[in-house]
């Protein structure tokens, strides 16, 4: 029995869709569902807007447990540009950042950490 080329492309062609989708099903997901929450206190050291092709707002935390001694530092991203643009305005200003992990997030696009701020507090 031969097979007719015309299924063979067929069956190629709804393969790599049903890839594409599975894809974006669990980039949904992982972007959606998140692992932990949770807030972080302390000053930003360093936030900018970085990637070759997706942009995305990077940060750093100085976190401060006790006066004098070595600030923990804690990676954060931003998705939203309204929030990146709160947390320029309160730089130099100690500050509560409130998050959600994501793990498996597939690719970098979305922000370099697993870790995306959601909200911001003026602490002082």
């Amino acid at each position: 029995m031969a097979i007719n080329k015309s299924k063979i492309v067929l069956w190629i062609v709804g393969l790599l869709l049903l890839s594409v989708l599975g894809f974006a099903v669990y980039t949904w997901l992982s972007l959606t569902w998140s692992y932990s929450r949770g807030d972080r206190a302390g000053y930003v050291q360093k936030f900018s807007h970085k990637g070759w092709l997706c942009k995305t707002w990077e940060g750093e935390l100085a976190m401060v447990p006790v006066p004098g001694a070595i600030p923990e530092k804690f990676f954060f991203s931003v998705r939203d540009d309204a929030l990146a643009e709160k947390i320029n305005r309160s730089l130099g200003k100690r500050i509560a950042l409130q998050y959600e992990q994501h793990k498996g997030v597939p690719t970098n696009c979305f922000g370099e950490t697993e870790y995306y701020v959601t909200d911001i507090k003026v602490v002082e």
